[in-house]
């Protein structure tokens, strides 16, 4: 089994980034402009041959890989913003909601949710808190991360909510065991990879990021299944995961510091609520 799954977070105005989901340099990375993201849609639509329903997301035609759009963090744009989007041109996205800040600034309301869910679009937990390496965690505190994001939800919706995905871009095989645990049977990690594995009865499918400077026709790439997007996705992702593995901590210090040196002034003290690590 294999997906192409494309994963963004927030669509804000020029400029706005703190708009909408979190509000530090390391998030803005990945929150593009509207009009850029209108263009990443139409090019996504140019060359997907397979766009997957909400009740079968995962499921492959005719040997074509379903192409979907998922987004992270549970942004206030989701509903203003990027669900019109796509919609406009037949799709149907993946949102999922960091549960601890449903309702406020920046985030979306609870109404917002319910209004995403009816349209058609899928519903899906991002932890509670947003841990920042959430690999690291005990197996308590992921239980308790998936357990009572997936109750939130489920209670705000009136239907289980059985999809989630990784914050922070930390993922290891415990993550998957507490979320399948909680009734999660669709995890979304942030490797770039097509395939999709099974833990524990739960799928895990990869997912290959677009930020704030990636071109259209990247998304056309990798929505079209082309390998060299994907390979180089690959790489970098792997690089990155040694040097986080070498480096702790101190790896997201010195990320965050590169951040603030590079960021332009309007958001160069923004209020920081999480940190959100380069993925």
């Amino acid at each position: 089994m294999r997906a192409l799954t494309l994963q963004y977070h927030d669509v804000t105005p020029p400029g706005a980034a703190d708009s909408s989901g979190f509000a530090n340099p390391a998030a803005a990375t990945y929150k593009l402009d509207e009009a850029d993201f209108a263009a990443h849609v139409r090019a996504v639509s140019a060359v997907a041959r397979h766009r997957p329903t909400a009740d079968a997301p995962l499921a492959e035609r005719d040997g074509a890989p379903p192409v979907l759009f998922t987004f992270d963090d549970g942004g206030a744009s989701a509903h203003d913003v990027i669900a019109p989007l796509l919609e406009g041109s037949g799709w149907r996205g993946h949102f999922f909601v960091t549960t601890d800040f449903i309702g406020t600034p920046g985030f979306l309301s609870a109404d917002q949710i319910r209004a995403l869910r009816r349209r058609g679009h899928v519903i899906g937990a991002h932890s509670c808190s947003h841990p920042t390496r959430m690999a690291r965690c005990d197996r308590a505190t992921l239980r308790r991360e998936w357990g009572e994001s997936v109750r939130v939800l489920a209670e705000l919706l009136g239907e289980p909510v059985t999809t989630a995905s990784v914050p922070g871009g930390y993922y290891a095989r415990p993550v998957a065991v507490e979320a399948a645990a909680a009734g999660i049977r669709t995890l979304f990690t942030s490797e770039p990879v097509a395939r999709v594995e099974r833990v524990d009865g739960c799928a895990v499918v990869g997912r290959y990021t677009l930020r704030r400077w990636s071109p259209p026709s990247t998304a056309a790439a990798l929505a079209a299944g082309r390998r060299a997007p994907r390979y180089r996705q690959w790489l970098v992702w792997n690089a990155k995961k040694a040097a986080k593995r070498a480096a702790g901590d101190a790896y997201l210090r010195v990320w965050a510091a590169l951040l603030r040196r590079n960021a332009p002034p309007a958001a160069a003290a923004p209020a920081v609520t999480s940190i959100h690590p380069s993925k």
